[in-house]
């Protein structure tokens, strides 16, 4: 029975280090690798560092170039916008974190999750600390940013920080909410939306239909998934040809935002109205797909332009008889000119200024609520029972 016991921990160690070799890079184990990336985080935050309080902000990620831009369009408007506040990037999705490492669609670059990020944060004592998600509804991955890193780092988890260091941050640290993480901000979302030059242009002439990311069936954290219902139907207050359908959410797949716009939803009410309407495709008659994401990154130009893709929302629609574009030349704001070369162009909701004013408005918000019972404490000062 010893025997059998060792030759049994034998193999589960043989099967815990294989596991952890296969996480790792090639020339390294897991555990220097966190050290190594644990390093080079501590080492920008040591030179960056020009202030005591921080905000950073989490996204989900991305490994395409023009979201990498849009993501530093977004950084430098924080840094602009908050006077006297260091300002950070980090990537929640660790696929995307690995393939911008390996270079996937550009050259290879590091981006860093939000748990090494706030270790670096807190060794480099920070006293004041603002975690916004860049997320647009409060999701999966909203939970993540608040529920596992910050309640982790809150914890004090791995132990990285004194017991002083952690009663001095205690209510000095706040996360900053998506973008629509309450119903009202799917109204000021949807009047903002409605006031930018190419979707108003865009919505006199025909169809204007969003595409959000959502989360799948049965993970629909937070009730998240009706900010997108709730989006829709303020508006389609504004005009009935603005329709919203998601990725990972079954009910608004783009076969059904079609059958929305064929009038076969009539259940579906905005109040006491039916907001399934009649619409013949014809000639005079168009449709624009925006993206509603963060970034314009694989589900925009895949799942929602690709001409080649039989599923894609681009497809799906012309397929139904109804004129459609994916790409528009009509934008203002790109962040970057070198991908105007042609007329046509996917902005990613950060790409536009009043949209990002939303979300610095959940910051300010944030900011505010410092020093008071409404940010987070830490259990080294909880009051003993």
């Amino acid at each position: 029975m010893k025997q059998i016991k060792m030759m049994m921990l034998a193999v589960m160690a043989f099967i815990a280090s294989a596991t952890f070799t296969a996480c790792s890079s090639d020339d390294d184990n897991s555990t220097s690798n966190y050290e190594k990336y644990q390093n080079a985080v501590n080492n920008t935050v040591k030179s960056q560092k020009r202030s005591d309080k921080v905000i950073l902000l989490v996204a989900f990620g991305s490994t395409w170039e023009q979201a990498y831009d849009t993501f530093d369009k977004v950084v430098a408007d924080y840094k602009a916008q908050f006077s006297g506040w260091d300002v950070y990037l980090s990537f929640s999705s660790a696929i995307c974190i690995n393939n911008a490492r390996a270079g996937e669609n550009v050259a290879p670059k590091d981006y860093y999750d939000p748990e090494h990020w706030l270790t670096a944060i807190g060794l480099a004592g920070y006293k004041q600390i603002v975690v916004q998600s860049l997320q647009v509804i409060p999701g999966e991955e909203y939970r993540r940013v608040r529920d596992s890193y910050v309640k982790d780092f809150m914890n004090n988890r791995n132990g990285d920080f004194t017991v002083a260091y952690m009663k001095s941050i205690d209510c000095q640290v706040v996360v900053g909410t998506p973008l629509m993480a309450e119903p009202s901000d799917a109204v000021d979302l949807a009047k903002t939306l409605n006031e930018e030059s190419d979707i108003k242009a865009a919505v006199q002439q025909g169809i204007v239909a969003f595409m959000g990311h959502g989360n799948p069936v049965g993970y629909d954290y937070y009730g998240g998934n009706i900010r997108y219902l709730q989006l829709e139907a303020a508006l389609r207050e504004i005009s009935e040809d603005y329709y919203v359908g998601t990725v990972d959410m079954a009910d608004t797949y783009a076969a059904n935002v079609l059958d929305h716009i064929a009038g076969k939803d009539a259940q579906y009410f905005v109040g006491d109205r039916a907001i399934g309407v009649s619409y013949e495709a014809n000639e005079n008659k168009q449709a624009q797909l925006f993206v509603l994401m963060s970034i314009a990154g694989d589900h925009a130009h895949n799942d929602m332009s690709d001409p080649d893709d039989e599923e894609s929302w681009y497809s799906l629609f012309n397929a139904a008889g109804i004129k459609t574009k994916a790409y528009e030349g009509s934008f203002k704001e790109a962040c970057w000119t070198k991908y105007k070369s042609g007329d046509e162009y996917i902005p990613g909701l950060a790409e536009r200024s009043a949209v990002r004013k939303l979300w610095m408005n959940h910051t300010r918000e944030a900011i505010a609520k410092l020093g008071t019972d409404e940010a987070l404490s830490t259990p080294t000062t909880a009051p003993e029972e």
